[in-house]
């Protein structure tokens, strides 16, 4: 078992760190890591939610792909990839609750 000063001093080497922290619904926010408390909720500072593209979005991406190759004249093949951006916005101070974090990483 580990000592609980370790896990106290592993949560200290994080203060300041840009963790990219993944929630069950799918969303992502990356931002300053600051603290966290008994329920595993973690606060970031300076944080972006990114969300994955409406299907709206995918559709429109879809389409585009397919108007650029049939005006080349190219054929479609079943590697064929499409690139939607995720929707994204500057949210600040932000709470994430534990009971929904799926991943945490640390950017280097």
């Amino acid at each position: 078992m580990d000592h609980p000063k370790s896990g106290n001093a592993f949560l200290e080497s994080l203060l300041n760190k840009t963790l990219r922290i993944h929630t069950t619904d799918a969303r992502m926010f990356i931002g300053d890591f600051k603290c966290t408390d008994n329920e595993c909720n973690i606060i970031l500072s300076r944080t972006h939610e990114y969300r994955r593209p409406t299907s709206k979005a995918v559709v429109k991406a879809i389409i585009e792909k397919q108007e650029s190759r049939d005006d080349r004249g190219t054929e479609h093949g079943p590697a064929d990839t499409i690139k939607a951006d995720m929707n994204s916005r500057f949210m600040g101070l932000v709470v994430v609750p534990g009971q929904h974090i799926t991943k945490i990483e640390v950017e280097e």
